[in-house]
């Protein structure tokens, strides 16, 4: 490992990450981590680990690491819903060129009401948009 090591390092959970201190300043000269926090990133919560205190610099690394993880998280959000696109448009060509009627059976129904679902929510949300638009 390279000598440059980071102050903290942050174990991503499914619901945010657990926070360590690194520390390479001991004699045997190892790589000691520190548990110091949890973060939930949905809650936006950090609760110190133990009845352990967290230091200005500890805070300001953890909200850093957080604003961070929140903008990845939105933008693959994103990216996935446009592989959804991608995946509908794919799914187009699939049904138009190379189906079969027995593969358009067993898939016809379930994506005729998800199309459907979704649309509605898709049209809902624009109208809602529209009216709010206008009434600012």
């Amino acid at each position: 490992m390279g000598a440059d090591l980071p102050d903290y390092y942050f174990r991503i959970r499914e619901n945010g990450a657990t926070v360590f201190r690194v520390d390479t300043e001991n004699r045997q000269r190892r790589i000691e981590m520190d548990q110091i926090a949890v973060v939930n990133v949905n809650k936006g919560e950090v609760k110190p680990h133990g009845d352990r205190t967290l230091s200005e610099e500890d805070v300001a690394a953890i909200q850093d690491w957080l604003n961070k993880r929140v903008a990845l998280l939105a933008q693959r959000n994103i990216d996935d819903i446009l592989r959804a696109v991608d995946y509908m448009n794919t799914t187009t060509q699939w049904v138009q060129s190379k189906a079969t009627d027995d593969e358009l059976e067993e898939v016809t129904d379930d994506l005729l009401l998800a199309m459907h679902d979704l649309r509605t929510v898709l049209v809902r949300k624009k109208a809602d948009r529209l009216l709010k638009d206008d009434k600012d």
